[in-house]
């Protein structure tokens, strides 16, 4: 079910950018006609990696300032928050966690704008807040997110896209799925021989890349038993460093942009001290051992790295004697305070 539902995502993004397109344009407007003095993102899980995405290209495209929000200051410090002049953005699949339904309503009643990118558009979530809109994956059986994730950042991306009124962006968002679908098809069996009798393993990414690690670390652990950790590229000789030995596996994210540089950079160094690299980089980067699809403009690549990714971990689970729909202690929907 995992698989079939990653390799599901291109039609659910066409069918989401073929959908609420008034809407997507209406929220333009207003965001880019309300002064804000504090951004705010709210999620758990893989919500809340597509919020570091939809973060990261706020603050890159549009120069605001956007921070994560601890939801118990809402929901056990009852912390007396400011709302005004504040705009909070939720992504969850569910819409159901009261730990961001809670501050969703919170920020709303004290005058926030307040938005819910959301697949159960009946949901509290949905709602809870001002602006509410469809992911349009369809239901999603498997535990591991995978459709919903990905309509999840080209949700995020669809509003930065109309909020700067960016037509290149825009039209980049509409050759996506036919990107998606060729993405199904890269061959990341090498990652597969490699990590099947791992025990543990390091992913990276920087920048716009790093969202994809986190997701991706988190995919290994629910889907494989994996234990794996997430860190940027810039993080990892803070410490991280004291973990590499010889045979340790690294899978880092170099997608196009700024950073990846440093990554590839950073890819020979570690191989030079012995770790057993696996290097996710574009056609163009000789040195890969993984081949990273791209998008029409490098703000997109990490939606259809993801997407190459989830077909690999869903094999790769299998591989290891796992059920990636039914991992163990979890359910599909998580309800926390």
């Amino acid at each position: 079910m995992m698989l079939k539902e990653a390799l599901s995502a291109a039609d659910c993004v066409a069918l989401q950018l073929a959908s609420d397109t008034d809407r997507y344009a209406e929220l333009g407007r207003k965001l880019r006609s309300t002064s804000f003095s504090t951004a705010l993102t709210i999620a758990r899980g893989s919500s809340d990696h597509a919020c570091s995405y939809a973060a990261y290209l706020i603050m890159a495209r549009l120069g605001r300032v956007v921070a994560s929000l601890p939801m118990s200051l809402v929901t056990l410090n009852k912390s007396p928050l400011i709302t005004r002049d504040t705009l909070a953005i939720s992504i969850s699949q569910s819409g159901q966690s009261p730990d961001v339904v809670e501050p969703i309503r919170y920020f709303r009643d004290g005058g926030a704008t307040t938005v819910a990118l959301v697949n159960d558009i009946e949901s509290p979530l949905a709602h809870a807040a001002e602006w509410a809109i469809p992911l349009r994956a369809g239901k999603e059986q498997s535990v591991a997110a995978t459709k919903s994730f990905i309509t999840s950042l080209v949700a995020a991306a669809r509003m930065v896209a109309q909020w700067q009124n960016d037509p290149d962006l825009l039209a980049g968002l509409e050759a996506l799925p036919d990107s998606l679908r060729a993405a199904t098809r890269e061959d990341w069996s090498p990652a597969i021989d490699i990590l099947a009798p791992a025990r543990n393993i390091m992913v990276v990414g920087r920048g716009i890349s790093f969202p994809v690690a986190l997701e991706a670390g988190l995919k290994f652990k629910e889907t494989s038993a994996l234990q794996a950790e997430a860190f940027s590229g810039a993080e990892i000789k803070h410490g991280p460093m004291a973990l590499i030995e010889e045979g340790y596996p690294l899978l880092i994210f170099a997608t196009r942009g700024p950073t990846q540089a440093s990554l590839l950079q950073l890819a020979a160094e570690m191989r030079g001290r012995g770790a057993r690299v696996l290097l996710a980089a574009p056609a163009d980067v000789a040195e890969r051992d993984l081949t990273l699809p791209t998008a029409a403009t490098p703000d997109l690549d990490p939606i259809v790295a993801i997407q190459a990714f989830y077909v690999m971990a869903a094999k790769l689970s299998a591989a290891r004697g796992m059920d990636p729909d039914s991992p163990r202690h979890l359910s599909k929907v998580t309800k926390t305070n």
